[in-house]
């Protein structure tokens, strides 16, 4: 068990979605203790394994079953939180009480995502998903439908387009609500468009000294539409 729980450790840690700084924020456990765990120099008690699997949202079972270790017949997946938007927008590191499901996401989606943050945001716990309430849905339909569930890569927060020559999905903070839209910059605004044509743009002003990074919570890397 102590080898399975390592080898998912270190694959979670080169797709990018965990740090042994992280883990150990998480755990409280101290990283040269982490390290040398993930380096197979020492092993962890049994209360320190709970602690690893309650903070990234593993059970015991998923380490002990055949599936856990054995090559997989299709794509390997991994297992993102379901968060409130207030989660989503302003915790660094996602408490395990603060979960409400699980997305289940092909391994190959996460690990091929490009990050474009600043040094604060890359210690952030990476991705997260929510779900996305009929009246925030409406005007990115048909691109996404009530309680639709979004992952968030929140290591993307730059209003770059992520692929030349297409629009961009970001979320983004207005005040206390995250709001998922294109975005353009334009001088000291920025605007935000919807994919419904039948929605106006919104101008969302930028402060002097404000960060533009600050106010993109992520991009949306996959959309999940529930039928």
């Amino acid at each position: 068990m102590h080898e399975r729980l390592r080898l998912e450790l270190l694959r979670r840690i080169q797709r990018g979605s965990v740090s042994v700084s992280l883990l150990a924020r998480q755990t409280g456990l101290g990283q040269s203790h982490l390290s040398n765990f993930l380096r197979g120099k020492r092993q962890l008690s049994t209360h320190s394994i709970d602690r690893v699997l309650a903070a990234q949202h593993l059970e015991a079972a998923d380490l002990l079953s055949p599936s856990a270790h054995a090559q997989p017949a299709g794509p390997e997946r991994s297992q993102v939180p379901i968060v409130a938007h207030a989660v989503a927008l302003f915790e660094p590191f996602i408490r395990p009480a603060a979960v409400q499901g699980l997305l289940h996401v092909q391994e190959r989606t996460l690990e091929t995502c490009r990050a474009r943050a600043s040094a604060p945001r890359r210690a952030w716990e990476r991705f997260v998903a929510v779900q996305v309430a009929a009246a925030d849905a409406l005007p990115m339909e048909p691109l996404l439908l009530p309680d639709a569930i979004v992952l968030l890569d929140r290591h993307y927060t730059s209003p770059a387009p992520y692929r030349a020559g297409k629009m961009t999905l970001l979320a983004l903070r207005r005040g206390a609500h995250l709001t998922l839209r294109y975005v353009d910059v334009l001088g000291s605004r920025l605007i935000l468009r919807p994919h419904n044509i039948h929605f106006p743009p919104d101008v969302l002003e930028i402060s002097p000294g404000d960060d533009i990074s600050e106010l993109i919570v992520g991009r949306v890397a996959l959309i999940v539409n529930t039928p």
